[in-house]
């Protein structure tokens, strides 16, 4: 159940980029998967989904836009040092590997171009903008934006009107203020790309059970943030039009399967939210399958910006509302058939 950590995987190189040998990589996983004695993941009794939140460059490497760092300063990269050695050890009983992917271009509704005050200045990264500050004025739509996010034949007032109607549906659910991120994971950038370590362990698995990885981008919307891979923080505008929609086909996709095992970051936002997500859609259907969620606490980290702002204390009390419902809170210390309630391993 348990298999060893392959010769070519590098601790001390998770925090870097480099490129992933693939053709060196698919030969090492036929032997790998001879030596152990792995069957192909179609086999599987138990079906196991790892899902592996944004674990991209722009969030786990140092030197990136939004380096999730947690209080300890190296959170994500000890996370994903810890979630790669996760997968090698649990090549045989992981099924599927779906990894979510930040998807931005600059001109978004949390991006600072978005957005100017009275002066034509852009907000600071890490600005929070509320509802009463869109309501007075204080920020506005960048008008030289606004044309380009509005249907031709829109009147002109139109995104400024879904401004104010998307602070307000953050402030009336009780969401995160408007936060004015950073430029981060852009796509066709570095940043947007997974971390080399860990694309590899996918790449590895998917060559040993013969699996594909399932990759499903997020956050691409203009006009809404999108934290949950599940479904973005707001769905329709002012009139009740869908601007948006909740990722229906990767809801059922999830819960098809026997134990859903989640990391990621980051644990206070993207992370908290799709787990959130998913238990709304668990508690409709059937509370009880919420104890098919395993939630890997040491391979993910909360956003802290030192002397800004830190969410530590919010992703710890999430994780404990989330382990009151029903799902189950573990870590990579202990060995998976420990878990509470973990499926049967064994294949056909």
């Amino acid at each position: 159940m348990t298999t060893s950590l392959p010769d070519f995987f590098n601790p001390a190189t998770v925090g870097q980029i480099w490129r992933v040998p693939y053709q060196a990589r698919a030969t090492e996983a036929a032997a790998y998967r001879q030596q152990h004695s792995i069957t192909p993941a179609h086999a599987d009794k138990a079906r196991v989904c790892l899902l592996a939140i944004d674990v991209q460059n722009t969030f786990c490497l140092p030197d990136f836009e939004l380096f999730v760092g947690g209080r300890s300063g190296t959170g994500a990269v000890d996370d994903t040092r810890r979630l790669c050695e996760f997968v090698y050890r649990n090549l045989d009983v992981i099924t599927e590997i779906v990894p979510t992917m930040d998807t931005h271009s600059a001109a978004q509704i949390f991006h600072s171009v978005f957005w100017v005050n009275e002066a034509g200045k852009h907000p600071a990264p890490m600005t929070m903008i509320s509802y009463d500050e869109v309501k007075q004025g204080t920020w506005r739509v960048n008008p030289l934006l606004a044309k380009g996010l509005t249907s031709k034949g829109t009147d002109a007032n139109a995104i400024e009107r879904f401004a104010h109607h998307y602070a307000k549906q953050l402030q009336d659910r009780g969401k995160y203020p408007l936060t004015i991120w950073p430029y981060h994971s852009m796509l066709g950038g570095i940043g947007h790309a997974l971390v080399p370590a860990f694309e590899e362990a996918c790449f590895f698995h998917s060559m040993v059970r013969s699996s594909p990885t399932r990759f499903e981008a997020k956050g691409d919307n203009p006009l809404t943030e999108n934290y949950s891979v599940l479904s973005p923080e707001v769905l329709t505008d002012e009139g009740g039009r869908a601007i948006a929609q909740k990722n229906n086909r990767l809801i059922q996709h999830l819960l098809e399967f026997d134990a859903i095992i989640i990391a990621g970051q980051a644990q206070s936002h993207c992370v908290a939210w799709t787990v959130s997500d998913l238990l709304s859609e668990i508690q409709s259907i059937d509370p009880a399958l919420a104890r098919k969620v395993y939630l890997l606490e040491d391979c993910t980290s909360p956003v802290v910006v030192p002397g800004v702002i830190d969410f530590t204390d919010d992703a710890i009390a999430n994780y404990r509302n989330f382990e009151t419902s029903g799902m189950n809170l573990v870590s990579t210390v202990e060995a998976i058939n420990t878990w509470p309630l973990f499926p049967t391993l064994a294949t056909v």
